[in-house]
């Protein structure tokens, strides 16, 4: 199921870009990755630069619609845990028991408050909430 903003009722950017598309709100971004794409830090560089220009180092959120079947390059995982410390919730969107298995390795590397769904309003819920929950601590 590709994502489909009026879920959300929310304004919101869309960007086209060569690995993604990604739909742009107020503190957070979801993504849904092409199909076969090998996501490094290099070619993550274009989505890099709207994150960093739209939430500065304001704790955001970031959710993965894993549609489509993609790798991350795991030998980049200190690089992305290094860049975005302000990445305070990263919920993925998983359609089938492999992706599962996936997000499991990929968690061994990856240093973000991470949680997986079923579907996207339990996904937006759990990143809006985390996201108020960091503003009420600080």
């Amino acid at each position: 199921m590709h994502y489909h903003p009026d879920i959300n009722k929310k304004d919101y950017k869309f960007f086209n870009l060569k690995i993604c598309k990604a739909f742009l709100y107020e503190n957070y971004i979801i993504t849904e990755f092409n199909e076969g794409v090998d996501i490094n830090f290099e070619n993550f560089k274009e989505l890099s630069k709207i994150i960093e220009e739209s939430f500065k180092n304001e704790p955001f959120g970031f959710i993965a619609n894993r549609v489509n079947s993609y790798s991350i390059n795991l030998n980049d995982a200190a690089l992305f845990n290094k860049t975005f410390p302000n990445a305070i919730a990263y919920a993925i969107v998983a359609y089938s028991p492999r992706t599962e298995r996936i997000i499991e390795i990929e968690n061994y590397f990856f240093k973000f408050n991470k949680k997986v769904f079923r579907n996207f309003e339990n996904a937006i819920t759990w990143v809006e909430s985390t996201l108020i929950e960091k503003q009420v601590d600080n």
